[in-house]
């Protein structure tokens, strides 16, 4: 059964998700759910992000990760329609003041194959350097925003109409598809159950900054991400820039 967000899981498959035992639950296996919101939802239809339901969220699992910017504990959540989303976390977050937080799109195109299409496996890394130069901080990697939420077959369709003209919003609407079809209801669960409600979240897109909001998420401040542009990405930046409201420098 296939959702937006990307593959729901059968019943089946649930069931067995969630029957997981006691076992797994003395080892973290938790329930958590959205926090409410501040406002019932955004109003101006230009804004993205917004809860539809408040979804329940699992905690699965938690272990030490090493990686070349230091040591990490990944957490990671199930939402109901069997989405894995994963919240990388140094150092103790819930002290004030509120830490720096990404909560990053998957993009498998940028962040696995380095595709020169996008910045979004530079921001992935520029993230996780700001984190630990800190010394402590969150990543959220969410599951279901590939392509903005329109998944990787149809991204890759949306890079083939750009080959014919079209930028990436022109070519999300070419397919029937929403500009932006992400949500961040799951990821502001998961904020409040590692014990946040204030983030400095970093970001160029205010669209990021209201969803978050709209779900009960203090932003307290916005850090921007600045990634150079090359000549495969600079139109799709430019695109970001004044057609998606992200702030972008010249």
């Amino acid at each position: 059964m296939r959702g937006a967000g990307g593959v729901r899981r059968l019943p089946a498959e649930r069931a067995q998700v969630r029957g997981i035992g006691t076992a797994l639950r003395a080892a973290g296996h938790r329930r958590c759910r959205r926090p409410e919101p501040a406002r019932s939802g955004v109003t101006d239809p230009s804004s993205r992000g917004a809860p539809s339901a408040a979804p329940e969220v699992e905690h699965f699992a938690e272990a030490l990760v090493p990686t070349p910017h230091g040591e990490f504990v990944a957490h990671v959540y199930i939402t109901v329609d069997g989405e894995q989303h994963i919240a990388c976390v140094m150092g103790d977050v819930e002290d004030p003041p509120p830490p720096l937080v990404r909560v990053h799109s998957e993009c498998l195109t940028g962040d696995v194959l380095r595709s020169l299409r996008c910045d979004c496996g530079a921001q992935l890394d520029h993230a996780l350097a700001a984190i630990a130069a800190e010394g402590r901080g969150v990543l959220l990697y969410m599951r279901g925003h590939e392509g903005r939420g329109i998944g990787i077959g149809h991204k890759i369709r949306a890079y083939a109409l750009q080959e014919h003209g079209l930028d990436t919003v022109e070519a999300n609407a070419a397919q029937g598809l929403p500009v932006d079809g992400r949500v961040y209801d799951a990821a502001a669960a998961i904020l409040v159950d590692l014990g946040l409600r204030g983030v400095r979240l970093l970001t160029n897109n205010p669209a990021k900054c209201e969803g978050l909001s709209s779900c009960g998420i203090e932003v307290v401040e916005r850090v921007p991400i600045e990634i150079g542009a090359g000549p495969e990405n600079l139109r799709y930046l430019q695109t970001k820039r004044f057609k998606l409201g992200h702030t972008l420098s010249d």
